[in-house]
Order: structure tokens, then sequence, then C-alpha cells
């Protein structure tokens, strides 16, 4: 008697419902996922953190070798303005006249002093070379005499210097970059060089072998 009871009241039920009973059944099941679905999920998820991964890494190694590749390019211009009129860019004495705007320098043989942010209207060697460089079409950028003599930013947000002076126990012509990380400076100095802070062509503020996790001055013999 109570089974068929609870028969009765269902129909009554669907019978006074707008619902018919199909419809009952499909608003009441409920469904997951399958195994085969809840793989294919994870396996586009790995995809795309892979792929973003492997975006990052790219990105990471493309400034680590622009780095590099904006020292050769430096470097480059150095030793063909020198090749040209037989003097350093900033220490040329004769580049006032060829260019008005420029400020000579000493002719000693060597880019005195070293600033790596060198700034707007600068007359010294160091941020002389910048505008010497540009107005000889070895390097871009302004040719002013206010705005040509700024240096130049690296691929990390900081800026290049170029001069004559000590580091790391070393005194000599250097170009120099800062605001590099850490594990950066490592990994140039170690793929370029001897891997040592303080000893070799390539030179760091400060040790980023013990400590990678903050920012320092690289510099590269010139």
């Amino acid at each position: 008697m109570v089974e068929r009871t609870a028969v009765k009241q269902v129909e009554v039920k669907s019978k006074n419902s707008p619902l018919t009973t199909h419809h009952l059944s499909l608003i009441t099941r409920k469904e997951g996922f399958t195994l085969v679905e809840l793989a294919i999920v994870l396996v586009i998820i790995g995809i795309i953190l892979g792929s973003v991964l492997k975006g990052q890494e790219l990105i990471n190694n493309a400034k680590i070798k622009r780095v590099y590749n904006m020292y050769r390019e430096v470097s480059t211009a150095i030793y063909t303005y020198f090749d040209r009129y037989s003097k350093y860019p900033g220490d040329d004495n004769t580049a006032a006249s060829r260019w008005p705007v420029a400020t000579n320098g000493n002719n000693d043989g060597v880019i005195t002093g070293f600033t790596i942010n060198c700034g707007a209207g600068v007359t010294t060697e160091t941020c002389q070379s910048w505008l010497h460089m540009r107005l000889a079409n070895m390097l871009t950028g302004a040719t002013t005499a206010t705005d040509g003599t700024r240096a130049p930013s690296n691929p990390y947000g900081g800026s290049i210097g170029i001069g004559y002076g000590p580091v790391q126990g070393l005194t000599t012509q250097w170009i120099g970059m800062d605001n590099l990380p850490g594990d950066v400076c490592q990994m140039i100095d170690q793929q370029y060089d001897d891997g040592v802070f303080n000893s070799g062509a390539i030179r760091g503020s400060g040790d980023y072998n013990t400590n990678p996790n903050v920012v320092y001055d690289l510099y590269f013999r010139l």
C-alpha cells in the first residue's frame, strides 16, 4: 500500500505541473566531468602554462643578449671613431671644429671621468663622447648640444656610461651599465668572461654570485 500511494503522489504532482515527467528528469539529473574530459582540460592548462613560461624565458634570454650586444655596439662605435679621427670620442680636441655644438676634449688618450647617467648639456669627456659619436653618425640619438650628451638606456631601464676609471682594482677604460639584476650579471660574466665579479674583462660593482637578488653596475673593459 505504501508503494502504490507514493506512485500516485508522483503522478498527481506531474499532472498538476506544467512540466512533464521527462522535463523533471532533465532538471534533476546531475552530470560531472568524465576522466577523459578532466584529462583534456589538464592537458590544455599545462600547454597554456608551458607557453607562458617559455615565452617569459625567451624574453629574459633576449634581454640578456641585448645587454651584451649593446656593449659590442658601443665598443664598435668607439673604435670606429678612433679609427677615423685618431682620437677617442669625448677626448677629441678637434670635435668642435667639425661640429660647433660639440665640446673638445684634452686629447690625453683616454675618455676622462666615468659617468653612467650622463644628463643634458654636460661638457665632460665621458658625456661628450655620446654627442661626438652621434654627430659622426656612429650611434643614433639627438645631436644637439643639450640632448646629445644624454646617456642611452640599457634593456633593464638603467643607463650606459663610457670612461676611464677604477673598477675592482683595475683602472682602465670601461663601458658600464647600471640597474642590472644580479642573476643577469652572473649569467653574462659566466658566458662571456671568467664568471668572477672582481676579475677579468667583465666586472661588477658587487658580488652577484653570492647575492644575485639585488641590482648591480656591470662593467665591460673597453
